[in-house]
């Protein structure tokens, strides 16, 4: 082993030179040889497959960036054109109870319907007027087609109504030809037929006739449409009859609330009335 590395020092130089030529041979054959093309197109295609692989990767990164942009674009745009369309529809529906002859609404307040609840016996509706609006308790709430209730609660900027299609709800009608009176009340169930009590059996009462709010009515003047008789039948004393409503509550959008009716002194009097056949 230490001659080997004597001789090693010794002609290290001509080893040195030997592997030079070697190498050198190596690679000139290797640049007359198909391999070294092969190597070469190889590391060309591998480039070009990496660059590729990731100009894609980046493009998709920049799309889901360009989609992401876009949609809170679309989203801001669907929002605007939201508000304009409920605004348009809101103008229609008011520009279509202002311009119905059939009602001067100068003096009443016009409200929306921003909610319902729905019920087989206890509808209620919400109104976004409130006392600020000048809006008070009992106030007559209506449309152009007829009657829909009165104001049963008051906030600052929001009323609740109590619809005719309330069991609670009962008001003085009379019918617009036979001059038949009697009291509209609403039993539940189907929402667009009411009933009317103690019309007597002696009434001129005749199917198709009208039933308006008569002057007995406490809180709505006279003269409201409130539906038309579609079935009468008889019973020992009076009439049973059935009312078909004027106004079409599953697409009631907006109202009007009339002023109170001022009746004091007969309030008065009512309130004394029963007051005396409560008395012993």
């Amino acid at each position: 082993m230490q001659k080997f590395s004597t001789l090693f020092r010794r002609y290290n130089t001509w080893a040195l030179f030997v592997v030079y030529c070697s190498t050198s041979l190596l690679f000139m054959k290797l640049q007359q040889d198909n391999t070294h093309i092969r190597m070469l197109h190889g590391a060309i295609e591998f480039t070009a497959f990496m660059a590729e692989k990731l100009t894609s990767y980046s493009y998709l990164f920049n799309m889901k960036k360009e989609n992401d942009r876009m949609m809170r674009v679309n989203a801001d745009l669907l929002s605007r054109v939201l508000i304009l369309e409920s605004a348009a529809v809101d103008k229609r529906n008011r520009q279509k109870i202002l311009a119905d002859t059939t009602i001067n609404a100068s003096g009443f307040i016009i409200a929306k319907v921003v909610d319902r609840k729905f019920s087989d016996r206890e509808n209620m509706l919400l109104i976004n007027a409130g006392w600020r609006n000048g809006i008070k308790k009992d106030m007559t709430v209506l449309t152009p087609a007829g009657l829909v209730g009165r104001v049963s609660a008051v906030s600052e900027h929001y009323s609740k109504v109590m619809p005719l299609i309330h069991t609670d709800f009962k008001v003085c009608v009379v019918s617009d030809k036979s001059n038949s009176m009697g009291v509209l009340s609403w039993s539940g169930g189907r929402e667009f037929i009411a009933q009317v009590e103690h019309i007597p059996i002696s009434s001129s009462l005749k199917l198709n006739e009208e039933m308006v709010t008569s002057e007995i009515s406490t809180f709505a003047v006279s003269g409201i449409p409130v539906g038309r008789v579609v079935r009468i039948k008889p019973d020992k004393l009076f009439y049973t009859v059935d009312v078909r409503l004027a106004v079409d509550f599953s697409s009631l959008t907006h109202v009007l609330i009339a002023p109170l009716k001022p009746e004091p002194e007969k309030l008065e009097m009512d309130s004394d009335n029963a007051a005396n056949e409560q008395l012993p």
